[in-house]
């Protein structure tokens, strides 16, 4: 399911079916991002979701000590599939809201001291 959108708003409304998961998961913040193929910095979401045609995806991207948190966390994050920094799930009840809110707390704590959460 790809879906274009001009705003935040936008983007639920046009989710169809995935709307009530995605406005239960909303989530905010952004940092500075440079790859080495980018000529200048940009703001890249820490925490992103995306609507796919058969689950959501919820996309933590932040780094400590070399490991992306959702995949440190993974056995704790309940019955979700997980990779190196994207939980995907059909339902939130599926996911560990718990463990959840742990993940948050720290990405939360260290963007507001201002650590840089990006690997590389």
């Amino acid at each position: 399911m790809q879906i274009d959108a001009d705003s935040r708003e936008d983007y639920f409304s046009s989710a169809g079916s995935r709307e009530a998961e995605l406005r239960r998961m909303v989530l905010d913040g952004e940092q500075p991002y440079q790859s080495k193929s980018m000529k200048e910095p940009g703001l890249v979401p820490v925490v992103a979701l995306a609507a796919q045609k058969r689950y959501v995806s919820l996309y933590v991207c932040a780094v400590v000590d070399g490991e992306y948190l959702a995949e440190r966390y993974a056995s704790e994050l309940g019955t979700v599939s997980c990779g190196k920094s994207c939980i995907r799930f059909t339902k939130v009840d599926q996911l560990n809201l718990d463990a959840m809110k742990k993940i948050l707390v720290e990405v939360n704590d260290r963007y507001v001291a201002g650590e840089k959460l990006y690997g590389g």
